[in-house]
């Protein structure tokens, strides 16, 4: 079956290879005769894609390719949700930070992205939705979280991941400022004093690859991750479980999973959420999971080609 193909492009991403990835990935669907038709939309600033998405006919395409990082991926997903359309996704990660297409095994080569599209499996996963905006991957508040979309474009492309090291670095001092929240999930109230928040869909974030241990993408569950505040020689150790996974014991993490929760502050300062990369809105938040809310494109059995 020749494939039909609407793609939604950030141009800029990935240092801007983006182009020549999906112009290659096309040449390889057409030099097995397995492409009939391919739209491609270029995003130029923030929302585009929000707005080619919700407008997409899934009569007209087989499948909706979102190019770009983990903020061109939400605003896809947004608009999926927000036009109420049904057509599975697939994910050509191109980004500097690619967290939901790292743990998932998308491929990023053209060819082996092509031999996914021609032989798929489609899964069915979640996605959560805070104060009326969605994400596909990770909600989160307090220390470095803002960093994704605080570091300016320019120094992504030069530098790659780096640059959120760099960028991170500037927060390291103010390590004993904390945010002041509650958490209510369910008949269960959580109270601390936090270094910063995740609300994750999947294992992998910010390239820690497991640090939401218990995520599963299907379960219908938000994985809940609190860093409280603590003292400085207690750091490096907590990293050091972080990176491996060991961390959701530590008396310095709370960590939980819930259909829906409340979170509040009652600092002065307020508290601005991150999503998926994107600055988002302030505390208070309402959060849940919607089950099974999108179809994602996974490499399935291959044929021989």
């Amino acid at each position: 079956m020749a494939l039909r193909l609407k793609i939604i492009m950030n141009p800029s991403s990935g240092r801007e290879t983006a182009r020549v990835n999906i112009e290659d990935m096309l040449a390889y669907l057409v030099s097995f005769s397995a492409l009939e038709r391919a739209d491609i939309y270029y995003t130029t600033k923030r929302f585009d894609a929000v707005k080619f998405a919700a407008s997409t006919d899934p009569s007209e395409y087989d499948y909706l390719i979102a190019v770009g990082g983990d903020g061109t991926v939400n605003e896809v997903v947004t608009g999926l949700m927000e036009g109420k359309v049904d057509i599975p996704l697939a994910i050509y990660t191109s980004g500097t930070v690619n967290d939901f297409a790292t743990i998932n095994d998308l491929p990023s080569r053209p060819s082996d992205f092509a031999r996914m599209l021609i032989s798929p499996d489609l899964v069915k996963v979640d996605c959560g939705k805070v104060n009326g905006k969605y994400f596909l991957n990770v909600l989160a508040g307090g220390l470095m979280t803002d960093v994704a979309y605080k570091v300016p474009s320019d120094l992504k492309t030069a530098f790659g991941p780096a640059a959120y090291w760099i960028s991170a670095m500037k927060d390291l001092p103010a390590m004993n400022q904390t945010v002041s929240l509650k958490i209510i999930a369910g008949e269960e109230v959580y109270e601390e004093d936090a270094i910063m928040f995740l609300i994750s869909n999947s294992k992998s974030v910010g390239g820690f690859r497991k640090l939401m241990t218990m995520a599963d993408l299907t379960d219908g569950l938000l994985d809940v991750l609190v860093v409280k505040k603590m003292e400085p020689g207690e750091i490096v150790p907590l990293l050091g479980k972080l990176m491996i996974g060991d961390h959701i014991n530590s008396s310095n993490v709370l960590y939980l999973q819930t259909k829906e929760l409340e979170l509040h502050s009652d600092g002065d300062v307020p508290v601005v959420l991150d999503i998926d990369g994107e600055e988002g809105p302030h505390l208070p938040a309402r959060v849940r999971c919607i089950h099974e809310a999108i179809t994602l494109v996974v490499p399935g059995k291959e044929e021989s080609l």
